[in-house]
């Protein structure tokens, strides 16, 4: 995953990740791929209740178990917990991210080249913020 461009199963396997982590007791409060220019790669960026909770261990455990499971069913699927960043949902970017005025789309929305208060976003495909 470490390469500039996101192609279109990307962000198809983004939003199966999103789907199962939903249908595996995994509540997603917000999720997008983030481009970071700095190390030139893109990071999905997930938050959730259950990292409030219980920690980012358990967090990246249950997503492992998710993409573990995933990956039995399609061959296709190509994220793996190295791409991924879990985020409290009380994190900064995530709470700056809410003011930001998206329609949902389950499919994702592309945000490119915006400054919200302290961060910038050179592009980013959200899926949803603050559900």
């Amino acid at each position: 995953m470490d390469r500039r461009t996101l192609v279109e199963s990307d962000f198809t396997n983004g939003a199966l990740l999103v789907d199962q982590l939903e249908q595996n007791d995994f509540p997603v409060h917000s999720a997008l791929w983030l481009y970071d220019p700095d190390n030139e790669r893109w990071r999905l960026i997930i938050s959730s209740i259950k990292y409030d909770l219980a920690g980012p261990r358990k967090a990246y455990e249950h997503i492992d178990k998710v993409i573990r499971k995933i990956e039995q069913t399609d061959h296709e699927f190509d994220i793996s917990l190295e791409n991924i960043t879990v985020k409290r949902t009380n994190d900064s970017f995530i709470k700056v991210l809410e003011k930001i005025q998206i329609a949902p789309n389950k499919k994702g929305t592309r945000f490119t080249r915006r400054a919200l208060n302290n961060f910038y976003i050179e592009d980013a495909y959200i899926y949803r913020v603050g559900a």
